[in-house]
């Protein structure tokens, strides 16, 4: 098993020859191996530098404007996520930042959102208190789905599927982009907080383009030492979900990961993530590619959505249920 996280090129997939596409292909499972991989992308540096400003502007505002965007009985889902909130599942504490999350609207008459309306909400955006942040916050949600969109075909050839095996699954997904800010750690009230805990993320993919400071850190599987995970200005972190190992029957497993500050770090730190998500409705359950004698069926059949509603109350976003 590799320790070792790679970078693979997404254009050298998509317009080179059978050579360089068994290439990415080779490359990019063998670095999965870690639950990780640097994708050096095509997505715009000036939308997430834009991105980024326009998150700051929010995150600066008095604790009490920022309240009046939180979206209560969503779970975490859209709107602002206060401090001391989220808790890693491995964890007694609450980590240390805040959060604004959103995603794209779909048809109010759709089918996904009369059957999961809680999963589907009414996207609550801090329009009121910055100025133009919708259209940055949406344009980004969608080049970021497009880049995650295409590096599953990545994956869908590396497990011996159609390279289109998971495009029907995403379409009008639960798909969610979170920015997160992570406060000084010096500010931090007392007790053993970090920024976020040790946890394995419940999707299919997650996408972390690059961040303002280092903080991520990666869990080998092999050692169990932690490593640090900085992508560079035009790449992509990609880590992989627990959707996706029950869909690979474990032959790719999730990548476990932590945010801390090092001990002499100062200041804070921005990152934007995005979870890919399969419409609620996906039956989880193995491809038979992933499935041999040597490697029998580990996993039963999961609904999407039964697997992410387990998942958010194990991390105390389900507010009735918070800790």
């Amino acid at each position: 098993m590799s320790d070792e996280i790679l970078e693979v090129d997404l254009l050298a997939f998509e317009t080179g020859d059978a050579d360089a596409r068994k290439a990415v292909v080779d490359g990019l499972m063998r670095s999965l191996a870690t639950g990780f991989v640097y994708v050096t992308h095509d997505v715009s540096a000036d939308l997430i530098d834009t991105a980024y400003a326009r998150l700051e502007q929010f995150f600066s505002l008095p604790a009490e404007e920022k309240a009046r965007f939180v979206a209560p009985g969503t779970h975490g889902q859209t709107g602002y996520t206060g401090l001391l909130v989220e808790t890693a599942a491995t964890a007694d504490v609450a980590d240390w930042k805040e959060m604004l999350n959103w995603a794209r609207d779909i048809d109010p008459g759709h089918p996904l959102r009369t059957r999961f309306p809680h999963r589907y909400h009414p996207q609550v955006l801090p329009e009121a208190a910055v100025p133009g942040i919708s259209e940055v916050l949406n344009t980004f949600n969608d080049a970021i789905f497009d880049l995650q969109r295409r590096i599953l075909r990545i994956i869908a050839t590396g497990i011996g599927c159609h390279e289109s095996y998971f495009e029907k699954m995403l379409v009008d997904g639960s798909t969610l982009s979170r920015a997160i800010h992570y406060p000084d750690m010096g500010s931090a009230p007392d007790a053993p907080h970090v920024w976020a805990g040790e946890h394995a993320d419940i999707n299919l993919i997650t996408a972390l383009p690059r961040a303002t400071a280092p903080g991520l850190q990666v869990k080998l599987k092999d050692t169990g030492d932690w490593v640090d995970a900085v992508a560079g200005p035009d790449q992509a972190i990609i880590n992989t979900g627990l959707m996706l190992e029950v869909i690979t029957n474990g032959v790719i497993a999730p990548g476990v990961h932590r945010v801390v500050a090092a001990p002499d770090q100062p200041g804070d730190r921005y990152s934007v993530v995005q979870f890919c998500h399969p419409t609620p409705w996906t039956i989880l359950a193995p491809v038979a590619s992933c499935v041999t004698a040597q490697h029998p069926q580990r996993f039963a059949p999961i609904a999407a959505a039964d697997a992410l509603d387990l998942v958010l109350y194990e991390i105390n976003l389900i507010e009735d249920a918070r800790s």
